[in-house]
């Protein structure tokens, strides 16, 4: 009896260490493996106004956070949004501990060798922003300067092009603000969030735009059902007006078709 007993809890043991292993992954009835049974959990860095932006008390708002719950709603489920740094995020969706990334990842090469990405949701492009009194117009004329980005965006490629001295800053926003407040020779980011920054006193001015980007979200490469789940989801929100009705509340624009 003894022995049936002790045998019953090991099994037992095996059984409750094998659970946490898998870190509570359920499989939906459609197929695809959610984090956590019931919810959508999707990441967002919480520090790229207008996309996303935490508040006081730690919840995050924003157009990215408005379309992942918005993509939740479609798919039936809770969204459980996770505040995370940007450039751990793609990494955070390939070991499984976030759903999917709603997060202004522009759809690259580089990163499509670790994560899969939707359908955009969005189009936007990376734009060269100074102070005033600059002379910089173009990315040639940033050839040996100083230029901010943002860790883990394509920005920092970009400026690698033309220089060697490159300071990255967690947020997009925080490199704006340094140089409004006269560091660094130039910023590159993302358009529509140097137009933000204006739009909001900053004493910068946009100079060459550097080309357009497409924006998606991100899905673990072993989650095919979900990728497919959510490409149903957002062209769902694109037929009933759902995605341009987010874009236009936060930019006045509709930037969520392809431009001609």
């Amino acid at each position: 009896m003894r022995r049936k007993h002790l045998l019953s809890t090991v099994v037992m043991i095996l059984v409750v260490g094998l659970l946490a292993a898998c870190g509570g992954k359920t499989t939906t009835s459609e197929g695809y493996q959610l984090a956590e049974g019931g919810k959508f959990t999707f990441a967002s860095s919480g520090e790229f106004k207008p996309f996303s932006m935490t508040d006081g008390s730690g919840v995050m708002t924003g157009f990215d956070i408005e379309v992942g719950e918005a993509v939740a709603a479609e798919l039936g489920l809770e969204p459980s949004q996770q505040k995370y740094k940007f450039n751990a995020i793609v990494e955070g969706v390939k070991t499984g501990r976030f759903d999917a990334a709603v997060a202004s990842h522009t759809i690259t090469e580089e990163r499509l060798e670790s994560v899969n990405f939707s359908t955009p949701y969005y189009y936007s492009g990376p734009q060269i922003f100074v102070r005033p009194d600059s002379n910089i117009q173009t990315l040639d004329d940033l050839t040996g300067l100083e230029v901010a980005v943002s860790k883990g965006s394509t920005y920092a490629d970009t400026a690698a092009e033309v220089t060697d001295t490159i300071i990255q800053y967690d947020s997009d926003v925080t490199a704006l603000e340094s140089l409004n407040n006269g560091k660094h020779d130039a910023v590159i980011t993302d358009f529509i969030t140097g137009k933000e920054a204006i739009g909001a006193g900053f004493s910068i001015e946009g100079r060459a735009l550097l080309g357009r980007s497409e924006q998606a979200i991100a899905v673990s490469k072993e989650n095919e059902a979900l990728l497919e789940a959510i490409n149903d989801a957002l062209q769902t929100l694109r037929e009933n007006g759902t995605l341009k009705d987010i874009s236009i509340k936060y930019f006045g624009e509709d930037i969520t078709v392809a431009p001609e």
